[in-house]
Protein backbone atom coordinates (compact mmCIF):
# COMPACT_ATOMS: atom_id res chain seq x y z
CA UNK A 1 0.00 0.00 0.00
CA UNK A 2 1.33 3.39 -0.94
CA UNK A 3 1.72 5.94 1.81
CA UNK A 4 -1.00 8.55 1.17
CA UNK A 5 -1.27 10.14 4.59
CA UNK A 6 -2.61 13.70 4.48
CA UNK A 7 -3.64 16.12 7.17
CA UNK A 8 -7.19 15.87 5.81
CA UNK A 9 -7.55 12.14 6.54
CA UNK A 10 -9.66 10.96 9.45
CA UNK A 11 -7.37 10.83 12.48
CA UNK A 12 -6.99 7.82 14.75
CA UNK A 13 -5.07 8.10 18.03
CA UNK A 14 -3.69 4.87 19.52
CA UNK A 15 -2.70 4.77 23.20
CA UNK A 16 0.19 2.44 23.98
CA UNK A 17 2.79 0.85 21.72
CA UNK A 18 2.54 -2.72 22.94
CA UNK A 19 1.84 -5.38 20.35
CA UNK A 20 -1.90 -4.69 20.51
CA UNK A 21 -1.33 -0.97 19.93
CA UNK A 22 1.17 -1.49 17.12
CA UNK A 23 -1.14 -3.94 15.37
CA UNK A 24 -4.08 -1.55 15.79
CA UNK A 25 -2.07 1.38 14.41
CA UNK A 26 -1.15 -0.62 11.32
CA UNK A 27 -4.70 -1.81 10.77
CA UNK A 28 -6.01 1.74 11.11
CA UNK A 29 -3.42 2.95 8.62
CA UNK A 30 -4.44 0.22 6.17
CA UNK A 31 -8.01 1.58 6.43
CA UNK A 32 -6.76 5.01 5.35
CA UNK A 33 -6.54 6.78 8.70
CA UNK A 34 -3.89 9.27 9.65
CA UNK A 35 -2.50 7.58 12.78
CA UNK A 36 -0.74 8.92 15.87
CA UNK A 37 0.63 6.35 18.31
CA UNK A 38 1.31 7.65 21.83
CA UNK A 39 3.63 5.62 24.05
CA UNK A 40 4.29 6.19 27.75
CA UNK A 41 7.81 4.71 27.58
CA UNK A 42 10.85 5.64 25.56
CA UNK A 43 10.63 2.78 23.03
CA UNK A 44 8.19 0.59 21.17
CA UNK A 45 7.01 -2.77 22.45
CA UNK A 46 5.36 -2.25 25.82
CA UNK A 47 6.07 -5.49 27.67
CA UNK A 48 7.98 -6.51 24.54
CA UNK A 49 10.72 -3.89 24.75
CA UNK A 50 14.42 -4.73 25.08
CA UNK A 51 16.97 -4.26 27.87
CA UNK A 52 20.69 -3.87 27.13
CA UNK A 53 23.17 -4.28 29.99
CA UNK A 54 26.96 -4.62 29.69
CA UNK A 55 26.79 -6.37 26.32
CA UNK A 56 23.89 -8.64 27.31
CA UNK A 57 20.51 -8.28 25.62
CA UNK A 58 17.19 -9.32 27.13
CA UNK A 59 13.69 -9.38 25.73
CA UNK A 60 11.68 -7.81 28.54
CA UNK A 61 8.69 -10.12 28.36
CA UNK A 62 7.17 -12.27 25.59
CA UNK A 63 9.58 -14.78 24.09
CA UNK A 64 7.37 -17.53 22.61
CA UNK A 65 6.01 -17.16 19.06
CA UNK A 66 3.20 -19.65 18.45
CA UNK A 67 1.13 -18.06 15.66
CA UNK A 68 3.53 -16.38 13.22
CA UNK A 69 0.77 -15.87 10.65
CA UNK A 70 -0.67 -13.13 12.86
CA UNK A 71 2.51 -11.10 12.31
CA UNK A 72 2.59 -12.01 8.62
CA UNK A 73 -0.90 -10.53 8.25
CA UNK A 74 0.33 -7.10 9.38
CA UNK A 75 2.97 -6.94 6.66
CA UNK A 76 0.54 -8.32 4.08
CA UNK A 77 -1.81 -5.38 4.75
CA UNK A 78 0.71 -3.29 2.81
CA UNK A 79 1.77 -5.84 0.21
CA UNK A 80 4.94 -6.83 2.06
CA UNK A 81 6.35 -10.16 3.24
CA UNK A 82 7.40 -10.62 6.84
CA UNK A 83 10.13 -13.01 5.71
CA UNK A 84 11.88 -10.09 3.98
CA UNK A 85 12.29 -8.36 7.34
CA UNK A 86 12.41 -11.12 9.98
CA UNK A 87 13.83 -14.61 10.40
CA UNK A 88 11.79 -16.99 12.55
CA UNK A 89 13.31 -20.33 13.48
CA UNK A 90 11.40 -23.33 14.89
CA UNK A 91 12.54 -24.61 18.28
CA UNK A 92 12.97 -28.21 19.42
CA UNK A 93 12.08 -28.87 22.13
CA UNK A 94 9.47 -26.19 22.59
CA UNK A 95 9.88 -26.46 26.36
CA UNK A 96 11.98 -28.62 28.64
CA UNK A 97 10.30 -29.40 31.94
CA UNK A 98 12.44 -30.18 34.94
CA UNK A 99 10.61 -31.72 37.89
CA UNK A 100 11.51 -31.50 41.56
CA UNK A 101 13.02 -35.02 41.51
CA UNK A 102 15.39 -34.08 38.68
CA UNK A 103 13.46 -35.89 35.94
CA UNK A 104 12.91 -33.99 32.69
CA UNK A 105 10.33 -33.97 29.92
CA UNK A 106 11.09 -32.48 26.50
CA UNK A 107 7.87 -31.25 24.95
CA UNK A 108 7.63 -30.32 21.29
CA UNK A 109 9.18 -31.06 17.97
CA UNK A 110 7.47 -33.78 15.97
CA UNK A 111 4.50 -35.69 17.29
CA UNK A 112 6.68 -38.80 17.36
CA UNK A 113 9.25 -37.06 19.55
CA UNK A 114 6.56 -35.96 22.00
CA UNK A 115 5.01 -39.44 22.08
CA UNK A 116 8.40 -41.00 22.81
CA UNK A 117 8.90 -38.63 25.75
CA UNK A 118 5.42 -39.38 27.09
CA UNK A 119 6.04 -43.13 26.79
CA UNK A 120 9.24 -42.77 28.79
CA UNK A 121 7.35 -41.19 31.69
CA UNK A 122 4.00 -43.02 31.51
CA UNK A 123 3.27 -45.32 28.53
CA UNK A 124 -0.43 -45.49 29.41
CA UNK A 125 -0.75 -41.76 28.73
CA UNK A 126 0.20 -42.00 25.04
CA UNK A 127 -3.38 -42.67 23.98
CA UNK A 128 -4.62 -40.06 26.42
CA UNK A 129 -2.37 -37.40 24.92
CA UNK A 130 -3.70 -38.09 21.42
CA UNK A 131 -7.25 -37.80 22.76
CA UNK A 132 -6.33 -34.55 24.55
CA UNK A 133 -4.86 -33.19 21.33
CA UNK A 134 -8.05 -34.07 19.45
CA UNK A 135 -10.17 -32.34 22.11
CA UNK A 136 -7.84 -29.35 21.91
CA UNK A 137 -8.38 -29.22 18.15
CA UNK A 138 -12.15 -29.09 18.65
CA UNK A 139 -11.73 -26.18 21.06
CA UNK A 140 -9.27 -24.50 18.66
CA UNK A 141 -11.65 -24.78 15.71
CA UNK A 142 -14.28 -22.85 17.66
CA UNK A 143 -12.39 -20.76 20.22
CA UNK A 144 -9.56 -19.59 17.98
CA UNK A 145 -10.47 -20.04 14.32
CA UNK A 146 -14.06 -18.80 14.66
CA UNK A 147 -14.24 -16.64 17.75
CA UNK A 148 -10.84 -15.08 18.53
CA UNK A 149 -11.32 -12.27 16.01
CA UNK A 150 -15.10 -11.96 16.44
CA UNK A 151 -16.50 -9.07 18.48
CA UNK A 152 -18.31 -10.04 21.68
CA UNK A 153 -19.81 -6.64 22.44
CA UNK A 154 -23.37 -7.89 22.01
CA UNK A 155 -24.92 -10.25 24.54
CA UNK A 156 -26.74 -12.16 21.79
CA UNK A 157 -23.38 -13.13 20.29
CA UNK A 158 -22.44 -14.74 23.59
CA UNK A 159 -25.81 -16.43 24.03
CA UNK A 160 -25.54 -17.96 20.57
CA UNK A 161 -22.17 -19.52 21.45
CA UNK A 162 -23.01 -20.88 24.90
CA UNK A 163 -24.35 -24.26 23.68
CA UNK A 164 -21.17 -24.91 21.70
CA UNK A 165 -18.93 -23.80 24.56
CA UNK A 166 -20.83 -26.01 27.00
CA UNK A 167 -20.54 -28.97 24.62
CA UNK A 168 -16.77 -28.43 24.56
CA UNK A 169 -16.70 -28.42 28.37
CA UNK A 170 -15.49 -24.82 28.64
CA UNK A 171 -17.08 -24.58 32.10
CA UNK A 172 -14.40 -26.94 33.44
CA UNK A 173 -10.84 -25.90 34.24
CA UNK A 174 -7.72 -26.60 32.22
CA UNK A 175 -6.55 -28.88 35.04
CA UNK A 176 -9.78 -30.89 34.89
CA UNK A 177 -9.51 -31.20 31.11
CA UNK A 178 -5.92 -32.45 31.22
CA UNK A 179 -6.57 -34.78 34.17
CA UNK A 180 -9.43 -36.40 32.25
CA UNK A 181 -6.97 -37.62 29.62
CA UNK A 182 -3.66 -38.03 31.49
CA UNK A 183 -2.85 -39.98 34.67
CA UNK A 184 0.81 -39.11 35.34
CA UNK A 185 1.14 -36.27 37.89
CA UNK A 186 4.18 -34.99 36.00
CA UNK A 187 2.41 -34.94 32.63
CA UNK A 188 -0.66 -33.38 34.18
CA UNK A 189 1.51 -30.53 35.40
CA UNK A 190 3.36 -30.17 32.09
CA UNK A 191 0.18 -30.04 30.03
CA UNK A 192 -1.74 -27.72 32.35
CA UNK A 193 0.75 -24.88 32.79
CA UNK A 194 -0.37 -23.01 29.64
CA UNK A 195 -2.79 -20.72 31.55
CA UNK A 196 0.16 -19.39 33.52
CA UNK A 197 1.52 -18.04 30.24
CA UNK A 198 -1.55 -15.78 30.02
CA UNK A 199 -1.97 -15.03 33.73
CA UNK A 200 -4.33 -17.76 34.90
CA UNK A 201 -4.42 -20.49 37.52
CA UNK A 202 -4.81 -23.88 35.75
CA UNK A 203 -7.24 -24.95 38.48
CA UNK A 204 -9.82 -22.26 37.63
CA UNK A 205 -8.93 -21.00 34.15
CA UNK A 206 -11.56 -22.01 31.60
CA UNK A 207 -10.57 -25.02 29.50
CA UNK A 208 -11.05 -22.85 26.41
CA UNK A 209 -7.34 -22.18 26.89
CA UNK A 210 -6.74 -25.88 26.24
CA UNK A 211 -6.71 -24.83 22.58
CA UNK A 212 -3.07 -23.82 23.09
CA UNK A 213 -2.05 -27.48 22.78
CA UNK A 214 -3.33 -27.67 19.22
CA UNK A 215 -2.11 -24.15 18.39
CA UNK A 216 1.43 -25.22 19.28
CA UNK A 217 1.10 -28.50 17.40
CA UNK A 218 -0.37 -26.83 14.31
CA UNK A 219 2.13 -23.97 13.98
CA UNK A 220 5.07 -24.93 16.20
CA UNK A 221 6.95 -22.72 18.63
CA UNK A 222 9.33 -20.22 17.07
CA UNK A 223 11.95 -17.69 18.01
CA UNK A 224 12.79 -14.56 16.04
CA UNK A 225 16.49 -14.15 15.41
CA UNK A 226 17.34 -11.00 17.30
CA UNK A 227 14.54 -11.81 19.74
CA UNK A 228 11.06 -10.44 20.21
CA UNK A 229 12.71 -7.04 20.03
CA UNK A 230 13.55 -7.75 16.38
CA UNK A 231 9.83 -8.20 15.69
CA UNK A 232 9.09 -4.89 17.41
CA UNK A 233 11.82 -3.18 15.37
CA UNK A 234 10.53 -4.62 12.08
CA UNK A 235 6.98 -3.50 12.87
CA UNK A 236 8.31 -0.08 13.87
CA UNK A 237 10.03 0.25 10.51
CA UNK A 238 6.81 -0.82 8.80
CA UNK A 239 4.92 1.91 10.65
CA UNK A 240 7.56 4.42 9.62
CA UNK A 241 7.28 3.39 5.97
CA UNK A 242 3.53 3.89 6.18
CA UNK A 243 3.72 7.33 7.72
CA UNK A 244 2.42 6.50 11.19
CA UNK A 245 3.47 9.13 13.74
CA UNK A 246 4.92 7.69 16.96
CA UNK A 247 5.46 9.88 20.01
CA UNK A 248 7.32 8.54 23.06
CA UNK A 249 7.37 9.68 26.70
CA UNK A 250 3.71 10.59 26.31
CA UNK A 251 1.39 9.34 29.05
CA UNK A 252 -2.30 9.74 28.30
CA UNK A 253 -4.13 10.99 31.39
CA UNK A 254 -7.69 10.93 30.09
CA UNK A 255 -9.95 10.30 27.14
CA UNK A 256 -11.75 13.44 25.95
CA UNK A 257 -15.39 12.97 25.07
CA UNK A 258 -18.11 15.07 23.48
CA UNK A 259 -21.75 14.01 23.51
CA UNK A 260 -20.83 10.44 24.46
CA UNK A 261 -18.18 10.09 21.76
CA UNK A 262 -14.40 9.94 22.15
CA UNK A 263 -12.99 13.08 20.55
CA UNK A 264 -9.33 12.85 21.54
CA UNK A 265 -6.95 12.45 24.47
CA UNK A 266 -5.17 14.62 26.99
CA UNK A 267 -1.61 13.89 28.13
CA UNK A 268 -0.36 14.28 31.69
CA UNK A 269 1.41 17.48 30.63
CA UNK A 270 -1.84 18.96 29.33
CA UNK A 271 -1.17 18.43 25.61
CA UNK A 272 -4.36 17.72 23.68
CA UNK A 273 -4.78 15.47 20.64
CA UNK A 274 -8.01 15.65 18.65
CA UNK A 275 -9.15 12.42 17.03
CA UNK A 276 -11.98 10.97 15.02
CA UNK A 277 -11.53 7.77 16.99
CA UNK A 278 -9.31 6.48 19.80
CA UNK A 279 -7.88 3.00 20.30
CA UNK A 280 -6.61 2.17 23.79
CA UNK A 281 -3.91 -0.44 24.29
CA UNK A 282 -3.67 0.59 27.95
CA UNK A 283 -4.64 -1.95 30.61
CA UNK A 284 -8.42 -2.14 30.22
CA UNK A 285 -8.98 -1.95 33.96
CA UNK A 286 -6.78 1.15 34.15
CA UNK A 287 -8.65 2.73 31.26
CA UNK A 288 -12.02 2.41 33.01
CA UNK A 289 -10.65 3.09 36.47
CA UNK A 290 -8.46 6.11 35.76
CA UNK A 291 -8.87 7.50 32.23
CA UNK A 292 -12.67 7.71 32.04
CA UNK A 293 -15.18 9.14 34.51
CA UNK A 294 -17.68 6.57 35.86
CA UNK A 295 -20.62 8.54 34.47
CA UNK A 296 -19.18 8.15 30.98
CA UNK A 297 -19.23 4.37 31.20
CA UNK A 298 -21.98 1.84 30.69
CA UNK A 299 -23.16 -0.04 33.77
CA UNK A 300 -21.64 -3.24 32.33
CA UNK A 301 -18.13 -1.74 32.39
CA UNK A 302 -18.54 -0.44 35.95
CA UNK A 303 -19.76 -3.84 37.15
CA UNK A 304 -16.87 -5.65 35.44
CA UNK A 305 -14.36 -3.28 37.00
CA UNK A 306 -15.88 -3.64 40.47
CA UNK A 307 -15.86 -7.45 40.29
CA UNK A 308 -12.59 -7.88 38.39
CA UNK A 309 -10.30 -10.72 39.41
CA UNK A 310 -6.73 -10.03 38.34
CA UNK A 311 -3.91 -12.20 37.07
CA UNK A 312 -0.90 -12.96 39.21
CA UNK A 313 2.16 -10.76 39.40
CA UNK A 314 5.58 -11.51 37.96
CA UNK A 315 9.06 -11.33 39.39
CA UNK A 316 11.54 -11.31 36.49
CA UNK A 317 15.28 -11.63 37.03
CA UNK A 318 17.52 -10.73 34.07
CA UNK A 319 21.17 -11.70 34.09
CA UNK A 320 24.21 -12.72 32.12
CA UNK A 321 26.80 -15.36 32.89
CA UNK A 322 30.52 -15.25 32.28
CA UNK A 323 30.36 -18.85 31.06
CA UNK A 324 27.99 -20.83 28.85
CA UNK A 325 25.50 -23.57 29.68
CA UNK A 326 25.20 -25.50 26.41
CA UNK A 327 23.02 -28.24 27.93
CA UNK A 328 20.26 -25.80 28.94
CA UNK A 329 17.36 -25.59 26.47
CA UNK A 330 16.03 -22.35 25.01
CA UNK A 331 12.88 -22.60 27.18
CA UNK A 332 13.02 -24.46 30.49
CA UNK A 333 10.22 -24.73 33.03
CA UNK A 334 11.43 -25.81 36.44
CA UNK A 335 8.58 -27.22 38.51
CA UNK A 336 8.70 -26.87 42.28
CA UNK A 337 7.87 -29.51 44.88
CA UNK A 338 4.32 -28.18 45.22
CA UNK A 339 1.91 -27.42 42.40
CA UNK A 340 -1.70 -26.84 43.42
CA UNK A 341 -0.81 -25.49 46.86
CA UNK A 342 1.82 -23.15 45.44
CA UNK A 343 -0.76 -21.78 43.00
CA UNK A 344 -3.14 -21.24 45.92
CA UNK A 345 -0.45 -19.23 47.67
CA UNK A 346 0.02 -17.08 44.57
CA UNK A 347 -3.57 -16.58 43.41
CA UNK A 348 -5.76 -17.02 46.50
CA UNK A 349 -3.77 -16.56 49.71
CA UNK A 350 -1.54 -13.96 48.04
CA UNK A 351 1.52 -14.84 50.07
CA UNK A 352 5.11 -15.14 48.88
CA UNK A 353 5.98 -18.78 49.47
CA UNK A 354 9.41 -20.13 50.26
CA UNK A 355 9.26 -22.41 47.21
CA UNK A 356 8.59 -21.53 43.58
CA UNK A 357 8.35 -22.74 40.01
CA UNK A 358 10.40 -20.94 37.36
CA UNK A 359 10.44 -20.27 33.64
CA UNK A 360 14.02 -19.90 32.39
CA UNK A 361 14.72 -18.26 29.03
CA UNK A 362 18.13 -18.81 27.41
CA UNK A 363 18.01 -17.01 24.03
CA UNK A 364 21.72 -17.67 23.44
CA UNK A 365 20.75 -21.31 22.89
CA UNK A 366 19.45 -20.13 19.50
CA UNK A 367 20.97 -16.68 18.96
CA UNK A 368 24.47 -16.12 20.39
CA UNK A 369 24.24 -12.38 19.67
CA UNK A 370 22.35 -11.94 22.95
CA UNK A 371 25.62 -12.14 24.92
CA UNK A 372 29.34 -11.45 24.51
CA UNK A 373 31.48 -14.39 23.27
CA UNK A 374 31.80 -17.17 25.84
CA UNK A 375 28.78 -15.91 27.80
CA UNK A 376 25.06 -16.65 28.08
CA UNK A 377 22.05 -14.40 28.46
CA UNK A 378 19.11 -15.40 30.66
CA UNK A 379 15.96 -14.27 32.25
CA UNK A 380 13.99 -16.20 34.81
CA UNK A 381 10.31 -15.54 35.44
CA UNK A 382 8.76 -16.40 38.79
CA UNK A 383 4.96 -16.15 39.26
CA UNK A 384 4.18 -14.23 42.46
CA UNK A 385 1.12 -12.57 44.02
CA UNK A 386 0.04 -9.26 42.54
CA UNK A 387 -0.06 -6.04 44.57
CA UNK A 388 -3.31 -7.00 46.28
CA UNK A 389 -0.93 -8.78 48.65
CA UNK A 390 0.98 -7.07 51.44
CA UNK A 391 4.43 -7.96 50.13
CA UNK A 392 7.10 -5.31 50.63
CA UNK A 393 9.02 -5.68 47.37
CA UNK A 394 11.83 -3.33 48.36
CA UNK A 395 12.68 -5.90 51.05
CA UNK A 396 11.54 -9.14 49.42
CA UNK A 397 12.83 -8.46 45.91
CA UNK A 398 16.55 -8.83 46.75
CA UNK A 399 15.82 -11.84 48.97
CA UNK A 400 13.84 -13.60 46.23
CA UNK A 401 16.60 -12.80 43.76
CA UNK A 402 19.13 -14.57 46.01
CA UNK A 403 16.85 -17.57 46.57
CA UNK A 404 16.32 -18.01 42.84
CA UNK A 405 20.04 -17.78 42.12
CA UNK A 406 20.76 -20.34 44.82
CA UNK A 407 18.10 -22.70 43.46
CA UNK A 408 19.40 -22.43 39.89
CA UNK A 409 22.98 -22.85 41.09
CA UNK A 410 21.97 -26.11 42.77
CA UNK A 411 20.08 -27.46 39.74
CA UNK A 412 20.06 -26.12 36.19
CA UNK A 413 22.96 -23.66 36.33
CA UNK A 414 25.78 -25.03 38.49
CA UNK A 415 28.31 -22.36 39.31
CA UNK A 416 25.81 -19.55 38.75
CA UNK A 417 26.70 -17.73 41.96
CA UNK A 418 30.26 -17.30 40.68
CA UNK A 419 29.39 -16.55 37.04
CA UNK A 420 26.30 -14.31 37.28
CA UNK A 421 26.82 -10.75 36.07
CA UNK A 422 24.89 -7.62 35.09
CA UNK A 423 21.74 -8.80 36.86
CA UNK A 424 18.64 -6.77 37.68
CA UNK A 425 15.02 -7.59 38.38
CA UNK A 426 11.45 -6.33 37.95
CA UNK A 427 8.63 -6.79 40.47
CA UNK A 428 4.86 -6.20 40.30
CA UNK A 429 5.57 -2.65 41.46
CA UNK A 430 7.50 -2.08 38.23
CA UNK A 431 4.61 -3.49 36.19
CA UNK A 432 2.29 -1.04 37.93
CA UNK A 433 4.60 1.93 37.34
CA UNK A 434 5.95 1.12 33.88
CA UNK A 435 2.79 -0.26 32.25
CA UNK A 436 0.07 1.23 34.47
CA UNK A 437 -1.07 -2.33 35.15
CA UNK A 438 -3.73 -2.39 37.85
CA UNK A 439 -2.39 -4.11 40.99
CA UNK A 440 0.84 -4.78 39.07
CA UNK A 441 -0.78 -7.79 37.46
CA UNK A 442 1.26 -9.42 34.73
CA UNK A 443 -1.65 -10.01 32.34
CA UNK A 444 -4.51 -7.68 33.32
CA UNK A 445 -7.74 -9.46 34.37
CA UNK A 446 -7.47 -13.23 34.81
CA UNK A 447 -8.73 -15.65 32.11
CA UNK A 448 -11.68 -16.99 34.08
CA UNK A 449 -14.84 -18.09 32.26
CA UNK A 450 -16.73 -15.25 33.96
CA UNK A 451 -14.14 -12.86 32.48
CA UNK A 452 -14.09 -14.24 28.93
CA UNK A 453 -15.80 -13.24 25.67
CA UNK A 454 -18.82 -10.98 26.43
CA UNK A 455 -17.91 -11.02 30.14
CA UNK A 456 -14.47 -9.53 29.40
CA UNK A 457 -13.99 -5.82 28.69
CA UNK A 458 -15.37 -5.28 25.19
CA UNK A 459 -13.25 -4.26 22.21
CA UNK A 460 -15.85 -1.57 21.49
CA UNK A 461 -15.86 0.61 24.61
CA UNK A 462 -18.89 0.21 26.84
CA UNK A 463 -20.69 3.54 26.99
CA UNK A 464 -18.43 5.64 24.75
CA UNK A 465 -18.64 5.73 20.97
CA UNK A 466 -15.51 5.91 18.80
CA UNK A 467 -13.38 4.34 21.55
CA UNK A 468 -11.94 0.86 21.04
CA UNK A 469 -9.82 -1.48 23.18
CA UNK A 470 -6.98 -3.84 22.39
CA UNK A 471 -4.63 -5.77 24.64
CA UNK A 472 -4.60 -8.42 27.33
CA UNK A 473 -7.60 -7.15 29.31
CA UNK A 474 -10.03 -7.28 26.41
CA UNK A 475 -11.30 -10.07 24.14
CA UNK A 476 -9.82 -12.58 23.38
CA UNK A 477 -7.19 -12.24 26.14
CA UNK A 478 -3.50 -12.15 26.98
CA UNK A 479 -0.49 -13.59 25.17
CA UNK A 480 0.84 -12.54 21.78
CA UNK A 481 -1.87 -14.36 19.78
CA UNK A 482 -4.54 -12.85 22.02
CA UNK A 483 -3.45 -9.23 21.79
CA UNK A 484 -2.81 -9.46 18.04
CA UNK A 485 -6.29 -10.94 17.60
CA UNK A 486 -7.77 -8.11 19.66
CA UNK A 487 -6.52 -5.72 16.96
CA UNK A 488 -8.23 -7.93 14.35
CA UNK A 489 -11.47 -7.59 16.30
CA UNK A 490 -11.42 -3.80 16.20
CA UNK A 491 -10.52 -4.01 12.51
CA UNK A 492 -13.96 -5.54 11.98
CA UNK A 493 -15.62 -2.81 14.07
CA UNK A 494 -13.96 0.33 12.72
CA UNK A 495 -15.15 1.74 9.37
CA UNK A 496 -12.71 2.81 6.70
CA UNK A 497 -11.40 6.37 6.91
CA UNK A 498 -13.41 7.34 3.84
CA UNK A 499 -16.62 6.08 5.48
CA UNK A 500 -15.73 7.87 8.71
CA UNK A 501 -15.12 11.15 6.88
CA UNK A 502 -18.41 10.86 5.06
CA UNK A 503 -20.39 10.17 8.25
Amino acid sequence: MKNTTTQDSAHGVVIGAGFGGIAAALRLRAKGYRVTLLERGHALGGRGHVFERNGFRHDAGPTVITAPFLFEELFALFGERMADHLTLVPLTPWYRFRFADGDTFDYGGTLEQTMAEIARIEPRDCAGYLALLEHSKRIFDVGFTELSAQPFDRLMTMLQQIPRLVKLGSYQSVWALVSHYLSSPKLRQAFSIQPLLVGGNPFNTTSIYGLIHFLERAYGVHFAMGGTGAIVAALGQLMQRQGITVQFNSTVASIRTEHGCASGVELENGTLFDADLVVSNADAAYLYGSMLKPRQQALSARLKLAAAHYSMGLFVLYFGTTRTYPDVAHHTISMGVRYKELLKDIFDRKVLADDFSLYLHRPTATDPSFAPPGCDSFYVLCPVPNLQSSINWSEQGPLLRDRIVDALDATLLPGLRQSITADFFKTPEDFQHDYLSVHGSGFSVAPLFRQSAWFRFHNRAEGIKNLYLTGAGTHPGAGLPGVLCSAKVIDTLIPSAATKEAA
